[in-house]
């Protein structure tokens, strides 16, 4: 039962088009529960525009989900300005947040890391 529901949320994810593994897509609460329900991993990266860590850890993370060795990670990129309810229920206080998932739960969170290898060890985490 198990492994169809992981089945189903794949496919799910495949027919929407809201967000795939190896993908970066803004969050949305349904692309997030269907990629934690296919038990891959998954990344929110909370993201101000203004905030300029923020912006060090975008290209980093975009080099990250290109690499085949995370091809498999779903990135959602929760926008902290807009989405204060993401943030509250994710227990995120403050922008340059990355919080790692595998197999729905989570694994690693981070705050203010910019430095590549930093960032690529909180991803290791859900491999």
């Amino acid at each position: 039962m198990k492994l169809f529901n992981r089945f189903a949320a794949a496919a799910l994810l495949l027919a929407t088009g809201v967000a795939h593994a190896g993908s970066i897509s803004p969050y949305t609460a349904e692309a997030c529960n269907a990629a934690l329900a296919a038990g891959t991993p998954v990344v929110l990266e909370v993201h101000a525009d203004w905030c300029p860590t923020c912006r060090a850890q975008a290209p980093i993370v975009q080099a990250l989900v290109k690499d085949p060795k995370y091809e498999k990670f779903t990135v959602l990129v929760v926008d902290y300005d807009k989405q204060k309810d993401v943030r509250k229920q994710f227990n995120v206080a403050k922008q340059s947040t990355l919080v790692v998932f595998n197999g729905g739960k989570e694994v690693s969170r981070s705050t203010g890391v910019t430095a590549p290898e930093a960032i690529a060890a909180e991803f290791d985490k859900a491999l």
